[in-house]
């Protein structure tokens, strides 16, 4: 966290490059190695608990209501926030605070993931969703150590660059436990997998297993080690008593939503909308997003209060601490706009052009998920690149405004239509971990539009992750980067439903233009916030505990 008394930096000054020496560099690329391999880390479990898992209970043969609600063992990402400040404020014997969890939590992500190899879906349903469940919740713990580790690991100047490489790494890992697992597993593909026959899930989650046994290996041999600043001071018993509380708090919101909420917004607004046009379904999706937001207004100020009644010591002094510096609610409504127009264009990327494009689905397959997913990498390496030079500011500035402008694409997309440009042949390929059986055509203008996306969306993605670990008090870290990676979810995960339901009112033209607009207020904010925004590029000096 900056120091209110720091001067903050000129219009376009960056602090003054210091050249480094030998072994400089390399502790430099150590760390940055670090971050890399721990981003990587992070993504392998995600689609364990998602795509990969959903597809091994289609191949035993559970029905699709069982597979859908079993989508729910992902909950434990959304609620990471409740348990981090323990994270913060208990330190495993030996390896410290950070270093230790980490190890902690990828052995016991590793036990989960062999004991999901070894229950089969079919016949014990009820344990392997409790093992799913356990695998999520290891998982968003990971992140939470991670996600701490690397603010605390990072100078300022090698934060841009260090959360590009993050990414690289998370998206790495996505690719071989979702996309590449899936090829492994298909017996049409026998010959990419390894011996020229083909896996089945047990064996792919079993190598998953082992490279978290590899991941835990590296944490305690091999990551740089910390300088951090002491863990917080409280009463163990207070912090364990006050975590039960906000856990009951926010499962007894999430009842009150369900059970009075939802019908109170039913009545409020059916009777109003029954006199218009909107159709049955638009109509309860006004209702169920108004349920929405009655359930968050009603929940967070009950885990407030529950949190204080029950002296839960650390969340209330990582909170105090992180709204005692300038500018800390300006960050969070910040923090929730900056990605709300790229939100907005995401959220409904695929049924846009399957649907109302009506692009093939390998067409879109072959752009949207193979070739934007590398661009996306691509952008975030770049963009850590261009930080370097353009600070943290100009680059939250200058990348957000690439991102409102990808919008404008869409918006190009839905009135120009297909063959607006010139297409090209994707000629059929085999590269062992992934296959394209036939030559597929590529539409120029979807080619174009889907490569500015993910590239401004990458380059976004970078300085947001830097930004965040800039407002981070190193004795709260966990605690604090939870709790704005919670409020930066806020436009990804909530905004769905509003999205879904002003396409089909308003038509994709105008609601591009929406989502364009929606871009607007957080490049105002930040224009309003720079002096303050510049501050947090100056370096703070490491605490005195070595970790």
């Amino acid at each position: 966290m900056p120091d209110p008394s720091a001067p903050t930096l000129a219009a376009d000054a960056q602090p003054a490059a210091v050249p480094l020496g030998a072994r400089q560099r390399a502790q430099r690329w150590w760390r940055l190695a670090a971050v890399t391999v721990l981003g990587f880390a992070s993504g392998l479990p995600l689609a364990l608990t998602g795509q990969a898992m959903q597809a091994w209970l289609s191949l035993d043969g559970i029905d699709v209501a069982t597979i859908g609600f079993l989508s729910l063992v992902g909950l434990p990402y959304t609620f990471k926030f409740l348990w981090a400040p323990l994270m913060d404020r208990f330190d495993p014997p030996g390896l410290g605070r950070r270093r230790g969890w980490l190890v902690i939590t990828q052995l016991l992500l590793a036990g989960a993931l062999l004991a999901m190899s070894a229950t089969p879906p079919a016949g014990a349903v009820q344990v392997f969703a409790l093992l799913a469940v356990t695998v999520a919740f290891l998982s968003a713990s990971q992140d939470v150590v991670i996600d701490a580790y690397r603010t605390d690991l990072l100078p300022a100047h090698e934060r841009g660059l260090g959360s590009s490489l993050s990414v690289l790494g998370y998206r790495l890992a996505m690719i071989l436990s979702g996309g590449v697992a899936m090829i492994w597993t298909d017996p049409g593909n026998a010959a990419a997998a390894a011996g020229g026959t083909s896996w089945d899930w047990p064996a792919v989650y079993r190598l998953m297993a082992a490279l978290m046994v590899g991941a835990a290996a590296l944490s305690a041999l091999a990551l740089p080690r910390l300088h951090t600043l002491p863990a917080p001071t409280s009463v163990a018993r207070h912090d364990l008593l006050g975590f039960a509380a906000v856990f009951a708090a926010v499962a007894l919101g999430y009842v009150v939503t369900h059970q009075l909420l939802n019908p109170l917004a039913g009545w409020l607004l059916g009777s109003a909308m029954s006199g218009t046009s909107l159709a049955p379904a638009l109509q309860q999706r006004w209702i169920d997003l108004a349920a929405l937001l009655l359930g968050i207004g009603f929940t967070l100020p009950l885990a407030a209060w529950a949190a204080r009644a029950a002296r839960f010591e650390t969340l209330l002094g990582g909170l105090a601490n992180y709204f005692s510096q300038p500018g800390a609610w300006g960050f969070l409504a910040f923090i929730v706009l900056y990605k709300l127009g790229d939100a907005f264009a995401g959220s409904l990327m695929t049924p846009f052009l399957l649907k109302s494009m009506l692009y093939s689905s390998a067409e879109v397959g072959v752009v949207n998920k193979v070739i934007g997913l590398w661009l996306t990498i691509g952008g975030a390496l770049l963009g850590g690149a261009l930080m370097l030079k353009l600070g943290l500011w100009r680059a939250l500035f200058v990348f957000g405004l690439l991102q409102m402008a990808s919008n404008v694409g869409f918006w190009w997309l839905a009135v120009s239509g297909k063959g607006a440009l010139p297409g090209l042949l994707m000629p059929a390929f085999d590269w062992g971990f992934l296959k394209l059986a036939q030559p597929t055509e590529i539409d120029g203008g979807l080619l174009l539009v889907i490569a500015s996306e993910n590239i401004s969306s990458g380059m976004g993605t970078a300085a947001f992750v830097a930004f965040l670990m800039s407002l981070c008090n190193q004795r709260f870290t966990a605690t604090q980067y939870a709790m704005l990676s919670a409020f930066a979810a806020i436009g990804r995960v909530w905004v769905g439903p509003l999205a879904g339901v002003l396409a089909e009112s308003i038509g994709w033209p105008i609601f591009f233009i929406l989502s364009t607009l929606a871009a607007m207020p957080a490049l105002w904010m930040l224009w309003a916030m720079r002096e303050t925004v510049r501050s947090l590029d100056v370096i703070a000096p490491s605490g005195p505990v070595d970790d």
